[in-house]
């Protein structure tokens, strides 16, 4: 380590590169860079290692924890003698940083709040999604084992475990963001990480209406729908939003209930003061202590909730969830995977038949009927925005079928110039049949709401942020 970290990266004066605190990470180095300064910075770090005294740091806070770091990272520099200009020397001390107390080459992406996902495929790939669009980025990890620690440890942060015995994983960083691994044998190219991650301040439904998610007309009827108590069931693909709009919703349920919530991973970010989270648990190294959301959906019923929140249906704890909706836990809420609103219903019945009970399809049905009121269908648009595409009413069942009505859709009418999807919310003009309820429990709506007028989704979200300008739902409600 004592020759010229400049002459080690292969580069002479003529090639002298400045790097800046702004583009250190983003910005691609020279023509065969990225190896060798990647060889350095393992050099650096397997230094650090051997000078640090690893129990006495981790007494330490996170910010005296980040000082000792930059303090033993810069004596390194004068003892090995290190020719290096001060932009390099911030570069190398916040890789440090970022690799002994966070996730390494991520901890940029995970401090971008445009970064809405962090997509990567083995060492040698990294995308992000800003906007609804995927982009390569210039990050890369020193190997599969370098990206393996990063692994490790996130998942062992929060109890769990991932090895060939176990390739699979499902994790969750500190700020809620869900995490994903999967690696060898399963990977056949390397370990796999994706990262579904959560705004630290949620958004509300303002923002959804910033963003033109919805209409005005309709973030009043479900606001209306969550604090009436009517059962509603979330319905989209991968990446359409479900979870977000699940927290959206949540935000209007009053602050005196009693709300449980279920997840895999613990996602939402309920606002209200008496809120109780529970999380499934996966076997252990012996195949044993797996806790299942049906387990869970069991054990919340006997802990008087006045609403049970599942963050997703996958299986057969849809049974217990239907039944709770039925015995006097009015107001749950649930999402599921499924193309369309009829689709999510026929998915709900699917699941019912994996809980094990010899329950005839029609009553299954029946039950799916009387538990749902409401199916909010979320989807990821062509132009990578994710819009409240249809909002159905269940009325009932008619022999073999379940009768919907659609309240409010989404119509697209073509594609701009740009890409961008065009269309407008619509409202089918008929009147709910919840809508008697919602008046009882006051929260009724004037009719006016539902008559079948156009609505363009607005544009006016804080760029990068989805942030609304000003309370556009308050708008909406005036005169409810």
């Amino acid at each position: 380590m004592n020759t010229n970290l400049r002459d080690r990266l292969g580069l002479g004066e003529a090639q002298r590169v400045e790097p800046t605190l702004d583009t250190v990470h983003e910005a691609p180095a020279p023509d065969g860079l990225p190896d060798r300064w990647a060889e350095v910075r393992s050099q650096v770090h397997a230094l650090l290692l051997e000078r640090l005294d690893l129990e006495a740091l981790g007494q330490l806070s996170p910010p005296q924890m980040r000082q000792a770091l930059k303090t033993a990272v810069e004596r390194l520099f004068e003892d090995e003698r290190l020719a290096l200009n001060a932009a390099e020397r911030r570069r190398i001390v916040t890789e440090m940083q970022d690799e002994m107390l966070g996730l390494g080459p991520l901890e940029p992406l995970l401090a971008d709040a445009t970064v809405s996902d962090i997509l990567v495929n083995t060492h040698r790939q990294v995308y992000v999604e800003r906007r609804g669009r995927l982009e390569l980025t210039p990050v890369r990890f020193n190997d599969d084992t370098h990206l393996m620690k990063v692994i490790d440890r996130i998942v062992s942060r929060v109890g769990r475990r991932v090895d060939e015995s176990s390739p699979m994983v499902d994790a969750r960083l500190a700020d809620g963001s869900r995490v994903n691994a999967i690696i060898p044998p399963l990977a056949i190219d390397g370990p796999i990480l994706s990262i579904r991650r959560f705004a630290a301040d949620p958004l509300r439904m303002d923002d959804l209406l910033a963003l033109g998610s919805l209409s005005a007309p309709m973030a009043a009827f479900l606001d209306a729908l969550v604090r009436a108590r009517v059962n509603l069931l979330v319905s989209g693909g991968t990446g359409s939003g479900k979870t977000t709009l699940l927290n959206v919703l949540g935000a209007s349920i009053p602050a005196g209930e009693r709300v449980v919530t279920i997840e895999d991973a613990a996602e939402l970010q309920l606002q209200q003061p008496h809120v109780v989270r529970l999380e499934t648990r996966p076997p252990n190294v012996e195949g044993r202590g797996e806790v299942a959301q049906r387990l869970l959906v069991r054990n919340a019923l006997r802990m008087r909730p006045d609403r049970i929140i599942v963050g997703e249906t996958r299986g057969a704890e849809a049974l217990d969830m239907l039944q709770a909706m039925n015995t006097g836990h009015e107001g749950s809420m649930t999402t599921i995977h499924a193309n369309t609103p009829r689709d999510a219903l026929a998915r709900l019945e699917s699941m019912i038949a994996m809980a094990g009970v010899d329950l005839p399809a029609r009553a299954a049905r029946a039950q799916v009927a009387s538990a749902i009121g409401v199916v909010v269908q979320a989807s990821r648009l062509s132009d990578g925005t994710r819009k409240i595409v249809s909002i159905q009413e269940l009325t009932g069942s008619e022999g073999e079928v379940v009768s919907m009505q659609e309240i409010f859709s989404f119509r697209q009418t073509g594609v701009g110039s740009d890409g961008g999807v065009q269309g407008h919310f619509v409202a089918s003009g008929i009147r709910p049949r919840h809508w008697e309820q919602l008046v009882t429990r006051g929260a009724g709506l004037p009719l006016e709401v539902f008559e079948p007028t156009a609505v363009l989704p607005r544009a006016g979200a804080v760029a990068g942020h989805g942030r609304a300008q000003r309370p556009v739902l308050t708008e909406a409600l005036q005169g409810a």
